[in-house]
């Protein structure tokens, strides 16, 4: 006989300036995700907008303020618009891998020039090699890296432009997103989001895409 499900114990951050918005401050509610019902409460609370950091789930709770928003996209029914099929068009030939939560230099070089193009002086800007491996490789549930990369050459893999962190769910992904910055301007970022819609439409899945911040909406 299982454990009862204990109700989780949740806290909230002191305010610290806002990474997103100049002058706001943001505060974050939080609880730790352990033990054996770990990946149900992540999965609960991934419904009601919460995201996951290693092994704590937590979400906005801005006094004064509701710019982030959540974003729950159903991808069997999601509809992409003229401009949105263009850029798949544009980017069809980027490889899709599903890597097992483990970092590679490629990768972290890639979130540090995000980092340093959209959030400069945030709360990840300091973050070294360790802190990146604890973030993707300390899961309590079940994570995939997605990658994706420009096709291949001789045999060799193409160069990585983007990558999601995503958490597996019974009904979908909820995910993370870093992109190539320095092809933002090409839409690639939003090729990658399209590209994860359409792999959950063909398994018949509902997807999640979660967590976009007011700056990231537009970029992954």
């Amino acid at each position: 006989m299982s454990a009862p499900f204990r109700f989780p114990k949740f806290f909230v951050t002191n305010p610290s300036p806002c990474p997103y918005l100049p002058g706001k401050v943001e505060r974050k509610v939080f609880t730790e995700l352990s033990g054996r019902h770990a990946a149900e409460l992540n999965e609960a609370l991934g419904r009601i907008g919460f995201r996951r950091s290693q092994s704590v789930a937590y979400r906005p709770s801005c006094i004064e303020c509701s710019a982030c928003v959540s974003v729950r996209v159903l991808a069997a029914e999601f509809e992409a618009s003229a401009t949105q099929r263009k850029i798949l068009r544009r980017h069809a030939d980027l490889e899709v891998s599903a890597c097992k939560p483990w970092t590679t230099d490629e990768q972290y070089e890639l979130l540090r020039r995000y980092l340093s193009a959209r959030h400069p002086g945030g709360g990840m800007a300091e973050m070294d090699e360790g802190d990146f491996a604890d973030m993707v490789e300390q899961t309590p549930v079940r994570t995939y890296v997605i990658e994706y990369r420009e096709p291949s050459v001789d045999g060799r893999p193409g160069k990585l432009v983007g990558a999601c962190l995503s958490d597996q769910q019974a009904d979908g992904n909820i995910q993370q997103a870093a992109n190539n910055t320095d092809l933002m301007r090409e839409s690639e970022g939003e090729a990658v989001s399209q590209q994860d819609l359409a792999r959950h439409r063909k398994s018949d899945r509902q997807g999640d895409q979660a967590g976009r911040t007011p700056e990231d909406h537009q970029g992954h």
